[in-house]
């Protein structure tokens, strides 16, 4: 496997050290994981399921119809909603209208529900993650929650300023000239692979999952 070095030096390469240094984005610290509320995460999630295979630009312009809709993601109250209140949300114009993922919303506030009663707040969960268990956190988001895998649950995570990679394409090509996988990781083995590869490189370079998800990927594209 390729180390950090290697890797690192080939975005500079491509791209000049100020520049690769100028396009990384930090995770937030455990104290601020902890203050984003449990309304916000559902807000989180729900962005995440409506964005995936869509046009990112219509669910922003879209979403304070979205915040008014969902009564603001208060999980209690959205975890609480009637087949009255899906086929109401299913005719909203204020909102997409894609009856799975709002179904999906719905599910999540009741999944989020449960992280309150196990942990105090969702914040509390998320901020008690560790970088190098980020594949489990995946496969709980994966589990436990509606539509939030593989590449939404990452954006998911990303957007809500936990320490996470994504598996872009560009990515993924380099973890494969790096020797990790051999082709995009779907498999429990192969994504354990990729989370010992960054636990590695993490151990290496003393950076976030953040930082070297993106190097990774800076070290690929032109």
């Amino acid at each position: 496997m390729q180390s950090f070095k290697v890797i690192y030096a080939r975005a500079v390469k491509r791209h000049g050290e100020d520049i690769v240094e100028a396009s990384l984005s930090r995770p937030k610290k455990s104290a601020a994981l902890k203050k984003i509320t449990d309304d916000r995460w559902l807000a989180g999630m729900t962005r995440a399921v409506f964005q995936a295979g869509f046009v990112w630009k219509i669910i922003e312009a879209k979403w304070p119809g979205f915040e008014e809709a969902f009564d603001g993601f208060n999980p209690h109250r959205v975890a609480f909603y009637s087949d009255e209140d899906l086929g109401r949300l299913v005719s909203d114009k204020r909102i997409v209208r894609n009856g799975a993922k709002i179904k999906a919303t719905v599910e999540n506030a009741r999944f989020v529900t449960e992280l309150i009663a196990e942990h105090g707040s969702v914040g509390a969960f998320f901020a008690a993650s560790k970088p190098e268990n980020y594949v489990d956190l995946l496969e709980t988001l994966k589990k436990r929650g509606s539509r939030l895998s593989g590449a939404s649950a990452q954006y998911f995570l990303r957007m809500q300023g936990v320490d996470s990679f994504i598996l872009a394409p560009s990515v993924v090509a380099a973890l494969v000239k790096a020797g990790v996988v051999d082709k995009a990781p779907t498999s429990r083995k192969a994504m354990l692979a990729v989370q010992a590869a960054f636990n590695t490189w993490q151990k290496e370079s003393g950076r976030s999952l953040n930082e070297i998800s993106r190097i990774l990927a800076m070290s690929i594209d032109g």
